[in-house]
């Protein structure tokens, strides 16, 4: 969790039914990378702790026999009920409101835990220890996110850039120069470091995999303004009354720098980090001696 910020149930208010849209997909192939590193076959339970509108639970969908997505915010699971009834899996899924520090609820085991780029909004260290718990013997916790380290030039594709760094300012021009998070904000962004976190936690590992993303991708006005009220840090209930001028400033700065309402992009890698509950011990622990083999004093 991020210092000196508590945690409040504003942090993505009525971002959900932007999620979808805005937000980038994981590179594709991912499922693939998971199934073979994890040995999945369609068996199995997942859990994925802060699961959203269900975007990775569901892409993971094929690979168990049940999944539980747990959130605090009531319209993300909404969101991804809906995507569950669109893809035909109602029955194989759950969604769970509540917080990952309220885990483990009854919810009882899994052979994989997932954290798709959700972990730093959470107490870090109670939250790995109870999920460890959570898990199988051998049971895995994975870690996913878009590679940050890499860079997505777009020189060669039909369209501008999509102008992140103006929409950053235009943002601060209205909430101020401080990153907000729900009623909070984020002096120092948040935290890093999840290999000690996890280290502490008992797990093995990491093992590190990369997907690799770069394909071009096409983004309309209406998808970078989905993107923006996607984040926590823009949330729609952030802008209070200015909503309206903020969208307005948006669509202009927008249409100046993409007349034909189009942006070229590519698909971000995805980064895997794959964390292992150690295996439950097998056979016979060593054997120490017994009772009367300990040197005992005289009396």
């Amino acid at each position: 969790m991020p210092e000196g910020w508590e945690w409040d149930d504003t942090l993505f208010l009525g971002s959900a039914p932007y999620y979808r849209r805005g937000r980038l997909p994981y590179a594709p192939g991912l499922a693939e990378v998971l199934a073979e590193a994890l040995a999945l076959d369609g068996r199995g339970r997942l859990i994925d702790v802060g699961c959203g509108p269900g975007i990775l639970a569901l892409g993971l969908a094929h690979l168990f026999s049940e999944i539980v997505g747990v959130d605090p915010d009531s319209g993300m699971l909404a969101e991804a009920g809906h995507r569950a009834e669109e893809a035909g899996v109602t029955r194989k899924t759950r969604w769970v409101r509540l917080r990952a520090e309220e885990l483990p609820a009854g919810l009882g085991t899994f052979t994989v835990a997932t954290f798709g780029q959700s972990f730093h909004w959470m107490d870090r260290d109670l939250v790995a220890a109870t999920v460890k718990d959570m898990l199988r013997p051998a049971g895995a916790l994975v870690h996913i996110s878009d590679l940050k380290t890499e860079t997505r030039d777009v020189a060669d594709l039909p369209h501008p850039a999509v102008p992140y760094a103006a929409i950053q300012d235009l943002v601060r021009q209205y909430l101020g120069p401080v990153r907000r998070a729900g009623r909070g904000v984020l002096p120092n962004g948040t935290p890093g470091g999840e290999a000690a976190v996890l280290g502490r936690a008992g797990f093995a590992g990491p093992q590190r995999y990369v997907v690799p993303g770069g394909r071009p991708l096409e983004r309309t006005c209406g998808d970078v303004v989905a993107w923006v009220f996607s984040t926590s840090s823009s949330a729609p209930h952030l802008f209070g009354r200015r909503r309206g001028d903020f969208e307005a400033d948006l669509g202009h700065l927008l249409r100046e720098t993409s007349p034909s309402g189009r942006f070229s992009e590519r698909q971000p890698s995805t980064e895997v980090f794959v964390w292992r509950k150690p295996p439950a011990p097998t056979g016979n622990p060593p054997r120490g001696p017994l009772p009367e083999e300990v040197n005992s004093p005289p009396w």
